[in-house]
């Protein structure tokens, strides 16, 4: 079975990008620079007995997607637990709405912003009176 076992989030401005991450969903970095052969700081994105996955910020080696353009690669989205605060943080720190809060009836809020790198992403907060 191919579980999802990693991801990269491919940036423009490797600082920037740390802080927003770190900022709004409190990761933590691990430089992995001389390993990689390129800037390269792993993600740890929580606590290891928690459902999961680790990943990493990785230079970028192409053009940033453009703004409008369709969703060429895969969306990550990041469970949380008070979906306003975390929006509020996500604007704070640079990024942008790309599809508002919604939701998901009996299940979960959730919306889609874009990092200060041009990248997609959702957040999803669980909620069985989402309506």
């Amino acid at each position: 079975m191919g579980r999802l076992v990693h991801f990269e989030i491919h940036v423009d401005d490797m600082e920037r990008a740390k802080t927003f991450y770190g900022e709004v969903f409190d990761w933590k970095f691990e430089d992995w620079t001389d390993f990689a052969g390129m800037p390269y700081f792993g993600a740890v994105t929580g606590d290891e007995n928690d459902m999961g996955i680790n990943g990493a910020l990785m230079q970028r080696q192409s053009p940033p997607p453009e703004a409008n353009q369709p969703l060429n690669g895969f969306a990550c989205t990041m469970g949380v637990e008070d979906y306003d605060s975390i929006e509020q943080k996500i604007m704070e720190g640079g990024g942008t709405v790309a599809m508002p809060k919604y939701a998901l009836p009996g299940m979960a809020w959730q919306g889609y912003y874009v990092d200060t790198e041009g990248n997609l992403f959702g957040i999803h907060q669980p909620d069985e009176n989402a309506k």
